[in-house]
């Protein structure tokens, strides 16, 4: 068995895809935030179809994106095939 095989670190200090392995199959939860408001009871059910609900984002501005409830990226909405997709267009550190 080679180190990487392992999930040990590789000569020049690097970890490999195959040390992943063992978590491919657990699922996550992956949420997309275009973003947040906040509103009164009231005014949330004064909505019809058509409403509009005014976000905290600027149109162009990056979004969340989540896995389990922890911020790992941001990135863009992309249409694809007629669907909505995301990009991912930086990665966030852990703190």
């Amino acid at each position: 068995m080679l180190a990487g095989e392992r999930g040990e670190e590789t000569a020049s200090g690097e970890r490999t895809a195959s040390d992943l392995e063992a978590v491919f199959d657990v699922p996550v939860r992956l949420s997309v935030v275009l973003g947040r408001t906040r509103m009164p009871v009231a005014k949330l059910l004064k909505m019809d179809v058509g409403s509009v609900v005014e976000l905290d984002r600027q149109v162009g501005e990056a979004i969340d994106i989540y896995v389990n409830d922890r911020l790992v990226a941001r990135g863009e909405i992309v249409l694809v095939e007629g669907r909505l997709g995301v990009t991912m267009t930086e990665i966030v550190k852990a703190a």
